[in-house]
């Protein structure tokens, strides 16, 4: 990873999904049931995508040794989960310098994940294997839930869930999450030396309505 993609993977992780999400403008959420597989999970890194067909994970094989060191997969499998990863694979992309992985399916060997500290974003767990049949698309651009990836769009996630930025926009949503985390924390102050959430947030019409 470059020394641009390491500064903007750190302020990114700083700020947070929510943050970042709230910043952007865009509709850059992934499906909210795409949690962390073990908790503190997180991830900033460059996408390199991967279109698997339902119980093959081929691509994702194929994918091991196209992707760029400090990439994350994000893998669609068309919401069908099954074990498409575990702790061999895992061993496998700590070796390739990747950075994580987000899957719409499912993977195995939690436990094993969780101890090796490797971040890994998906929709379900499950112990049933897999084939190694077809690989539909490596490296190009895939419908993931209700975003598009591309390669080199930023992917954010942790324990809040996980969001896809277009690289266009990075630049521009990373400054204004910075700003936004900044007018927060003057909130904060503010609250905390007795100020209330209605007069902070203009709200305080209500306050004898309700």
């Amino acid at each position: 990873m470059s020394t641009n993609h390491k500064d903007r993977a750190a302020r990114a992780l700083a700020l947070g999904t929510s943050t970042l999400y709230e910043a952007s403008g865009l509709r850059c959420s992934v499906d909210p049931l795409i949690r962390a597989a073990w908790p503190g999970a997180a991830i900033a890194a460059p996408a390199y995508p991967v279109q698997c067909s339902p119980g093959d994970n081929l691509g994702i094989h194929i994918a091991m040794e196209r992707a760029p060191r400090g990439s994350v997969l994000v893998v669609g499998t068309g919401d069908f989960v099954a074990g498409y990863w575990g702790e061999v694979l895992t061993v496998a992309a700590e070796a390739a310098g990747l950075a994580g992985l987000v899957i719409d399916g499912g993977v195995r060997d939690v436990a094993a994940l969780a101890r090796r500290r490797f971040p890994v974003f998906t929709r379900g767990v499950s112990v049933r294997g897999t084939v190694k049949a077809s690989a539909p698309s490596v490296g190009e651009p895939i419908p993931f839930t209700c975003v598009t990836v591309a390669a080199g769009d930023l992917v954010v996630a942790d324990d809040d869930g996980v969001i896809v930025l277009p690289a266009a926009d990075v630049e521009r949503t990373l400054a204004a999450g910075e700003a936004r985390a900044a007018k927060e924390a003057e909130m904060m102050l503010k609250l905390a030396a007795g100020a209330t959430t209605l007069d902070l947030l203009g709200l305080s019409q209500w306050r004898d309505r309700a």
